[in-house]
This record gives C-alpha cells, sequence and structure tokens, in this order.
C-alpha cells in the first residue's frame, strides 16, 4: 500500500501520511455497514426466497467483503480526532463509500448495472425515494427490507449512527456530526454531541416503533408495516408496492383511509425538527406551535392544502365534487400530497403529474419540493427556517430604506440576532442550491427527451431528496447514465448540504500536495 501513498496524495491534494486517520473512520463504517447488511438474511429465510432464484450470497458477499476491508483498513491507519476539513472529507467519502456498498445486493440479487444499483443506494441512505426500480410487489423481500432500512439508517445520518455505536463522543463527535448535519446554528437539547445523538436516536426509534404499531393495526401485513415504519419517520418514501401509498385503496382495503392518516401524522413529524419533540416529550407541547420555524412549516402545509383545494374545486366543481365523501376524499388527497412533498417523503396516493392537480396545484407542489421540511428534521429541501430568513430579510431590507442611514436594524429571529456571517451562509447555500438544480435540469434537458419542466422537476426531486418528479419511473429507469450520475450527485449533494462534497472534490481538482486540509 505504501508505493500508492504518493500517487493518492497527489489526487487528493493531501499529505496522506497526515491524514490517514480518514481511512481509519472510513474502515470503522465499512464494518459497521457490512453486519448491518446481514440483517435482510432474516427475511429471506423467514419468507423462504430461494424461490425467488436469490442467494444468500447476496448480502453475506459484500458484508464480508466490507467488514474485512474495514477491520484492514482501521489496523493498517491510526485514529485521531479530525480537523474540521478532515471531517468534511469523511462525511463526503462515507456517503459515497456506503452508496457503492449498499449497491451491491441489487447487482448480485436484482442482477442490475452498477449504475442503476448505485443510484437506489444512494436515494435510499440520502432519503431521496427517487427508484429506478418497477415490479416491486414481486420483488424479493429480503431486497425490499434492504432498501427500506438503508432509508432508515440515513434518516438521522449515517455518522450520526456511527458516532451513536461506536461510541465516539467528545470533540470527534463534534466535529462529525456538524459536518454531516444541517449547516445552521441550532440548539441542542442537552450539553455534548454523545448525549444528543442519544435523545435525538431515542426520539427516532419511539416514531419508528409508533408508526409500525399503528400501520399494523390499520391493516398492513407484518412485513408493510414493518418497511413503511423504515421509510416513514425518515421522510425516504420508499415502498414495497409500485403504487406506493394507493396500494391498499386500490385494493379495497377497509381502512385505507386510516393508513393514509396514519402516514400524514408520522411524515409531519419526522418533518418537524426532533428538538421540538424533545421539548413536547419534556412536557411543552406548546413548543409545537410556538417557534419561529415551526409556525412557517404550518402556514406553508396548511395554505399549500388549501390552494390545491380551491384549486380543485374551481377547475373540477362541477365533475368530481358532489358529496361529502368525494369532498374528504379531495381534502385528504391534498393533505396526504402536501406532507409527503414538504417533508420529503415522497409517498403517493395520487400521481401529482395526474390531472387530479391542476396547473396551479403543480406549481405549488413544486415549491414545496424545494423548501422542504424543518431543520434538524430527516427531512430535505433548503429547510423551512431558510427560506422563512430569506423572506425576513427582505422585509427587514424594506424597513432599512425608510430608517435614517445610520440607523441599525439587525435581522431577529426568535429573539436572537442573525449575525452578518450566517445571513451570508445561507445566502450562499441557497445561491449554490439553486445552482445545481439550474445545471441538473440542463444536462436533463440535454441528454434526455424530457420538456423543460420535467427536466427541472427530476433534478429538483433529486436535489431536494424528495422523490416524486414530473415524468414516469419507467421514463426514469431509461434515461442516461450521465443524467442518472446526475441525479446521484444532485442526491448526495442535497443530502450533506453541497459542502462536504464541495471540499472534497475542490481537493481532487486543485491537486494541491498537504495544503487543503
Amino acid at each position: 500500500m505504501k508505493p500508492l501513498l504518493p500517487h493518492i496524495s497527489q489526487n487528493l491534494g493531501l499529505k496522506i501520511e497526515e491524514h490517514s486517520y480518514i481511512l481509519n473512520y472510513l474502515g470503522a463504517l465499512l464494518v459497521i455497514v457490512g453486519l448491518l447488511m446481514l440483517l435482510p438474511l432474516v427475511p429471506y429465510w423467514l419468507y423462504d426466497e430461494v424461490k425467488h432464484q436469490i442467494s444468500p450470497l447476496t448480502f453475506i458477499l459484500p458484508a464480508l467483503i466490507s467488514v474485512v476491508l474495514g477491520v484492514v483498513t482501521q489496523k493498517n491507519f491510526s485514529y485521531k480526532t479530525p480537523s474540521v476539513m478532515g471531517a468534511m472529507v469523511i462525511t463526503a467519502l462515507g456517503w459515497i463509500l456506503v452508496g457503492v456498498i449498499g449497491s451491491f445486493p441489487y447487482m448480485l440479487g436484482l442482477h442490475k448495472p452498477f449504475i442503476d444499483a448505485f443510484f437506489e443506494s444512494v436515494s435510499g441512505f440520502t432519503t431521496t425515494g427517487i427508484t429506478v426500480f418497477e415490479g416491486l410487489d414481486s420483488m424479493p423481500r429480503c431486497i425490499l427490507f434492504w432498501r427500506s432500512f438503508t432509508q432508515w439508517l440515513g434518516g438521522l445520518g449515517i455518522l450520526s449512527f456511527f458516532i451513536a455505536v461506536s461510541f465516539r463522543g467528545g470533540s470527534t463527535a463534534a466535529v462529525l456530526f456538524s459536518s454531516e448535519g444541517h449547516k445552521i446554528d441550532v440548539s441542542r437539547p442537552v450539553p455534548g454531541i454523545f448525549h444528543t445523538l442519544k435523545i435525538l436516536w431515542g426520539i427516532y426509534g419511539i416514531f419508528t416503533l409508533g408508526s409500525f404499531l399503528c400501520f399494523w393495526a390499520g391493516g398492513m401485513s407484518l412485513f408493510d408495516a414493518l418497511n413503511h415504519c423504515f421509510t416513514c419517520i425518515s421522510t425516504g418514501g420508499f415502498s414495497t408496492h409500485d403504487l406506493s401509498f394507493d396500494f391498499w385503496s386500490q385494493h379495497h382495503f377497509r381502512h385505507a383511509w386510516l393508513l393514509e392518516y396514519f402516514a400524514i401524522m408520522f411524515m409531519i413529524a419526522g418533518g418537524t425538527n426532533f428538538l421540538i419533540h424533545y421539548k413536547v416529550f419534556t412536557g411543552d407541547p406548546l413548543a409545537a406551535f410556538r417557534d419561529f420555524e415551526i409556525k412557517w412549516y404550518w402556514g406553508l402545509l396548511l395554505g399549500a392544502v388549501a390552494l390545491i383545494v380551491i384549486n380543485h374545486l374551481i377547475i373540477f366543481s362541477h365533475h368530481e365534487v358532489r358529496n361529502f365523501g368525494m369532498l374528504h376524499h379531495l381534502f385528504r388527497t391534498a393533505l396526504f400530497q402536501v406532507s409527503s412533498l414538504i417533508t420529503s417523503t415522497g409517498y403517493l396516493t395520487t400521481d401529482i403529474n395526474a390531472s387530479f392537480f391542476p396547473a396551479l396545484s403543480k406549481q405549488v407542489l413544486l415549491v414545496l419540493m424545494i423548501i422542504g421540511g424543518c431543520v434538524g428534521s430527516t427531512s430535505g429541501g433548503i429547510k423551512v427556517l431558510r427560506a422563512a430568513l430569506l423572506s425576513r430579510l427582505f422585509s427587514t431590507h424594506l424597513r432599512r430604506l425608510s430608517l435614517p442611514r445610520q440607523a441599525a436594524v439587525p435581522l431577529v429571529i426568535s429573539g436572537k440576532v442573525i449575525s452578518e456571517a450566517e445571513i451570508q451562509r445561507v445566502a450562499a447555500l441557497f445561491w449554490s442550491w439553486m445552482g445545481i438544480i439550474v445545471a441538473g435540469g440542463f444536462i436533463t434537458a440535454a441528454f434526455s427527451d424530457l420538456d423543460p419542466w420535467q427536466s427541472f422537476s427530476g433534478m429538483i426531486s433529486a436535489m431536494g431528496n424528495m422523490g416524486p418528479f414530473y415524468f414516469s419511473v419507467h421514463k426514469m429507469a431509461s434515461l442516461s447514465w450521465v443524467v442518472k450520475f446526475t441525479y446521484i450527485m444532485g442526491m448526495l449533494a442535497g443530502r450533506l448540504e453541497i459542502l462536504p462534497l464541495a471540499i472534497l472534490f475542490g481537493a481532487i481538482f486543485r491537486r494541491r500536495k498537504g495544503v487543503f486540509l
């Protein structure tokens, strides 16, 4: 391995001897992911997956490779607390590496080409939910379980799970958590990153169990309830059925409507800042309505539902809405789809490209796909807090124009003055976010026959970690590898909020020796 070090150093712009600890972290991550990859063997044996002509080696082989490679890497490279830039590189490389390892079951079990398998794996771990797989209803259950489980793992972050199970606390946990988490100042429920993570994963586990029990009691099979509890609170959106949540209505389940309301409840919970959940669980229920961001969250959600209902009534009032049952179906469909998209879950009861949603409704849904849920949640998008901050920034600027030039008019949110550095960070992130969407839309249009509307919707879905888009899954599966690779990068950039990937690619392309980190 030593002869390769100068070459690696030149390509990554690092002095590999000084930064070899990065490989130690990646090795530890490989061990954990490899061990977790053995879990799908449980449904494999329970449901006798031999009948699907799928071998247990589908999971055993990549798990073994991952664990062995991880152990060897850890033994050969020392451990130390990473620098801020080092943590960013660990984060970017870790997510890419996990995406690659997670793709092997799809290649071995379903014989998918690498680009499709890698796409599905990254979509799972980033909780995006865009799929290039069709025929989910007849797919081996061990594969379906792995798809859903990757979303549950990615919900609060791969590295946050890694920190929680590897007991790497202190400054190590702090720098890794901040490199993967949302790049904005957010309070923590308790002092210390490790204790914070235990609380977050505890709340996450409670919601996971609660959604499982609700789905099971509502009529889902045990397997469906397990998979959907993984992908609901994580706001991932993978389903075990091609029809997503419309499966139960189409098959005339008695309580299909109840399942939809259960999903709405847990999707909204997943899209809410987990600090709000902590406050509610510790005796402050009004926190769910008092916080600055949560007010915007509820306002966007309810306002979008109202707009879609009104838009539908105006367009289709003489054809469809004739009684309370139809009105309830309209409201439930609008509420479900708005909840699914503002939280970036991506479940569907009605295709967002269907005529059920007129032009205005489609535009409303697209805006929600860009904004997403709350900071500190499992959802994607640029986040409600950032959108609200930029809106407040505009109104603050208007106030300054009407006051004397020397007057100080700070930007204040929830009684806290937002620093100029924070404003610049949010503005830079928003500009980068929109720039990547535009670039991805251009690439999609250049390498496909999709129209401009569809091209941008695909990249918005990828970048926002959403799932739905304004064309079919079959069309997505048939797109060029160039477009799929663009969406993979978009999914990773959206989940990691751009900075870790920008630093990694900056180190690669600049090729400076030992000066970047």
